[in-house]
């Protein structure tokens, strides 16, 4: 990792082969300024981003489906709000701007369309593919799919480099595997409660040289209030059994013999693997993100990881389909 002269300057890597430097904690702009009953204030949105953009954090990673379409917009207004650090930040946003995509070149080349404009820009350093299934691999791959147009694109200077995002690590992991790819974005397999991306993901994105962004590294929140806070219904799209809430309270020991937050814990163990770049957490308010940026600066002996390794397992939270 490197970072910058400034004592404020977080930590960073380079995202894989790409050559882009990412600042190892990033935006993930899915909840930003998202209440409790689940609607969206754009007034908080905002400030949350500028507050995660003046506490360091140079990497916002978003989609044209983000709070029903307002989140490339929102992440625009914040550029023009911080014209001096707009140079030294990397943008990335996903393919697929209506919910029922099909993936082909047509629509692929339109949604680039639709986020340049949105964003305010005329590049995109970096543009994945968002939530393929894996049984539309040959669809996606192929003659007239989105990733020949993404291709395309690639050559005419319009974007930089090529990923995949898909939030079910059993659909992304095939794309990751094919090889083609340059980065992706993996939620739901690498945190303190999961492992599953060590079973595919990581080691074909080690073999090929790929950038992992980790996303939901804090699990709906449970890593970074801890089992004092939190209750089981609070989180969403998660089921948090009491054997699940016990483990945690057996990390946050760990985390109190060290003097070490919970929180630091679970963002910086992602990025203690060498191929996971930079991890994304998704701030609803500016307190939060400036949290998570205080988080990463966090000192943490080595005693600490040696003790936790071992605990490590994975817990199947995810809810049971209706």
């Amino acid at each position: 990792m490197s970072s910058s002269s400034t004592a404020s300057a977080l930590p960073t890597k380079m995202l894989g082969r790409t050559g882009v430097e990412v600042t190892t904690i990033g935006v993930g702009c899915g909840s930003l300024g998202r209440g409790a009953d689940g609607s969206i204030n754009a007034d908080t949105a905002l400030a949350t981003l500028l507050a995660a953009l003046d506490a360091g954090v140079r990497f916002i990673d978003t989609a044209s489906l983000y709070l029903d379409g307002s989140a490339e917009r929102i992440v625009g207004q914040a550029l023009r709000e911080r014209p001096t650090l707009a140079g030294q930040i990397v943008i990335e946003t996903k393919v697929r701007d209506v919910r029922d995509f099909g993936y082909t070149g047509d629509e692929a080349r339109r949604s680039v369309e639709t986020s340049l404009s949105r964003l305010g820009l005329s590049h995109l350093p970096v543009i994945y593919i968002h939530d393929p299934s894996a049984a539309i691999f040959d669809r996606v791959m192929g003659p007239g799919g989105a990733f020949a147009a993404l291709r395309q694109l690639q050559f005419e200077g319009v974007i930089g480099h090529i990923g995949i995002a898909s939030n079910n690590p059993w659909d992304n992991a095939p794309y990751i595997e094919s090889g083609e790819f340059e980065a992706a974005v993996v939620p739901d397999a690498f945190s303190l409660l999961s492992q599953v991306a060590l079973e595919r993901i990581l080691p074909a994105a080690q073999r090929f040289g790929m950038g992992i962004v980790i996303a939901t590294p804090l699990e709906r929140g449970l890593l970074a209030t801890g089992t004092r806070l939190a209750k089981p219904e609070e989180h969403a799209n998660r089921q948090f059994t009491p054997e699940v809430f016990a483990h945690v309270e057996r990390l946050e020991g760990v985390c109190a013999e060290h003097g070490v937050s919970l929180l630091a814990a679970a963002l910086q163990y992602v990025v203690r693997h060498p191929v996971v770049s930079a991890t994304i957490p998704g701030p609803r308010t500016p307190e939060q993100a400036r949290a998570n940026a205080n988080a990463v600066r966090e000192p943490i002996p080595d005693a600490f990881w040696t003790e936790l390794e071992p605990l490590l397992r994975t817990f199947d939270t995810a809810l049971p389909p209706e």
